[in-house]
C-alpha cells in the first residue's frame, strides 16, 4: 500500500480513474511509468514521456485511451543531439490548430549508482548537457486526421536558455541542474497569442516563475524567436514550482511540487491571468485542489481538463497498483468544487 501524504490544505479524492494504454514499444521504453505531459483534445489525449523524442497520442473509446500512435519528433524538426536522443518533453499545449511541446532546457547532474564513495563523488560532480532537452517546438495538426503535418518550427539559436543569458533573476540558474533548483521548464500553456513557460526552478526566496512570450516565425517559417522581450510573472507559490500549466476558461490551472528531488506537497492552483501582474502574492491563488502523493512514487507531473471539465492527472514513478495486467498505466480523475461553483 502506497503511503499517502498531503499538503497544507485537504487531499482530494478522485472520483474515478480512468486507463491509459501504451503499444509493446512505448511499455519497452518505459513511456507508461515516465509520463510527463498530457494535453486533452477533441479525440483522445497527446501526451509524452521524458526518456523519449517522441509524442503519443491515444483515442478515446468510450472506457480508456487506447489506440496509440507514436510520433517522433525528429520526422518533423531537425533535433540538435539526433533522433533517438531524449528530449525530456515536459510540457504539451494544443491551441488554434497547433500542438506544442517544449523540452525542460535544464541541465543534469548524474546520479549516484555505486556504494564506493570515490565513484558515487565523481557522478555527483558530473554536470550533463543535452541538447534535444533545449527544444521548443509548433506542430500544425491536419484537420482530418489530426496528425502532425509538414510545417513544424522550432524554436532557433535564440532559444529560451539563451535568452535568459543576461538576466538578473534566471541567468545564474541556467547553469545549474534543473534537480538542484536550476532552471527547468516543466509546462507550456497558450493563451491567444501568448506562450507561458512554467519553471519548476529555480524558486527564489518562495516565489516561482513564469514566462511570457510572444514568438514569431523567421528564417523563412522554420524557426521561431521572441516578437518583444519576455516577460516574467513572480507567483507566490510558498516555496514550490510548477510542474504543469493547463489553460481554464481563460485563466491557467499550476499543477505545483518541490522544486527539488522530494515527493510533496503538491497542489492545483488556479491564477487569473487577466489581472495581469508581474508579482502574484499568495492571497491571489486559489488553491483548487491538494493532491495525494507517494513517498518515492506516484508523482503528480501532469494536469488536464476534460470536456466536462474535470481535471486528469497522471503520475510519474507509478505505484504497481496503477499498472493494468495488460500494460497501461491508471490516471486519477478529481472534481473540484471550487470549479464547479466559481466561474
Amino acid at each position: 500500500m502506497v503511503e499517502l501524504q498531503a499538503g497544507s490544505g485537504v487531499v482530494g479524492v478522485p472520483v474515478g480513474q480512468v486507463e491509459l494504454r501504451f503499444d509493446a514499444g512505448s511499455r519497452e521504453a518505459q513511456t507508461h511509468t515516465n509520463l510527463s505531459a498530457l494535453r486533452r483534445d477533441r479525440t483522445g489525449l497527446w501526451i509524452a514521456g521524458d526518456e523519449t523524442a517522441t509524442i503519443e497520442h491515444l483515442m478515446w473509446t468510450g472506457e480508456r485511451f487506447d489506440g496509440q500512435r507514436t510520433f517522433h519528433l525528429a520526422d518533423f524538426v531537425e533535433l540538435p543531439a539526433g533522433r533517438d536522443m531524449e528530449a525530456d518533453i515536459e510540457g504539451l499545449a494544443v491551441e488554434d490548430g497547433h500542438l506544442w511541446a517544449v523540452g525542460s532546457h535544464s541541465l543534469k547532474r548524474r546520479r549516484v549508482k555505486s556504494a564506493s564513495p570515490e565513484k558515487a563523488a565523481k557522478r555527483l560532480a558530473t554536470v550533463l548537457r543535452e541538447e534535444n532537452r533545449f527544444i521548443l517546438v509548433r506542430l500544425p495538426l491536419d484537420p482530418r486526421t489530426n496528425s502532425p503535418q509538414e510545417g513544424a518550427i522550432m524554436s532557433g539559436p535564440d532559444n529560451v536558455a539563451e535568452q535568459l543569458a543576461d538576466d538578473p533573476h534566471l541567468a545564474p540558474f541556467t547553469k545549474l541542474p534543473g534537480k538542484d533548483n536550476g532552471f527547468d521548464v516543466e509546462g507550456i500553456a497558450v493563451l491567444d497569442d501568448r506562450v507561458y513557460l512554467g519553471l519548476r526552478g529555480p524558486v527564489l526566496r518562495g516565489w516561482a516563475v513564469v514566462l511570457e512570450m510572444e514568438l514569431r516565425v523567421s528564417n523563412g517559417g522554420s524557426r521561431m524567436r521572441s516578437s518583444r522581450p519576455y516577460r516574467k510573472h513572480f507567483l507566490d507559490l510558498e516555496g514550490l514550482g510548477v510542474r504543469d500549466l493547463c489553460p481554464y476558461q481563460g485563466d491557467l490551472l499550476l499543477l505545483t511540487g518541490p522544486t527539488m528531488d522530494l515527493d510533496g506537497p503538491v497542489r492545483v492552483v488556479r491564477w487569473r491571468v487577466g489581472e495581469d501582474r508581474d508579482f502574484v502574492a499568495a492571497e491571489r491563488l486559489e488553491t483548487v485542489l491538494d493532491l495525494p502523493y507517494g513517498r518515492g512514487e506516484d508523482h503528480p507531473e501532469g494536469l488536464t481538463v476534460l470536456d466536462d471539465g474535470r481535471l486528469m492527472v497522471v503520475y510519474d514513478s507509478p505505484s504497481p497498483r496503477r499498472i493494468t495486467p495488460v500494460g497501461g498505466v491508471l490516471a486519477d480523475i478529481y472534481e473540484p468544487a471550487s470549479l464547479r461553483h466559481n466561474p
